[in-house]
């Protein structure tokens, strides 16, 4: 549970900087450049992501609650529209009319539903935290960036690309999940 925690706390702490610790950034980059920056940030994050992966493997769940079979469904539907919405991150979409912050609604949804289908130490640490501080990183990146501004409405051919995006994207999701966290998707 210590290298999960660890992994945690690196991992959402480099994340962080950016919005609650602008000084230390302009520190970090000032000192290594725009590529050493970039560099360092990746390198943190990529180990953040090691430990965490390590770190679930490692640690021995116990139970804490039963998720109720009939929730499945929703929760499965959540996570698709999670996916789609870390899509949408990297592309333009009719959604970004309504959601500021694609990526990290899509990891608050992600977590939350994967809180729906376990109900067990790690996987409330693991998925808690990350839907914790997606929901932090969302307001500390409001009030750093102030008034939102709207992107233009893309057509609906790119729409149709980003849907078969996400399809790929689930299907690979679907494919390795029993690699990463050691259980096929059910």
């Amino acid at each position: 549970m210590l290298l999960l925690i660890i992994g945690l706390l690196l991992f959402t702490g480099v994340h962080l900087i950016p919005a609650l610790a602008p000084g230390l950034r302009g520190t970090w980059h000032g000192r290594m450049g725009e590529a050493g920056y970039k560099g360092t940030f990746s390198l943190l994050l990529l180990l953040g992501i090691g430990l965490i992966v390590a770190g679930w493997r490692s640690t021995q769940p116990a139970l804490v609650y039963l998720p109720p079979p009939a929730i499945h469904p929703v929760a499965i539907g959540l996570l698709v529209v999670a996916f789609l919405l870390l899509v949408v991150s990297t592309r333009k979409s009719r959604l970004r009319q309504w959601i500021r912050h694609p990526q990290l609604t899509g990891v608050l949804l992600w977590g939350s539903a994967h809180l729906l289908l376990n109900g067990d130490t790690r996987s409330l640490l693991l998925f808690g935290w990350l839907t914790l501080w997606a929901l932090v990183e969302i307001i500390a990146i409001n009030r750093r960036e102030g008034v939102w501004i709207k992107e233009a409405v893309p057509g609906w051919g790119t729409e149709l690309v980003t849907l078969l995006i996400t399809a790929v994207v689930v299907g690979v999701v679907v494919f390795v999940h029993p690699w990463i966290a050691g259980v096929p998707v059910h």
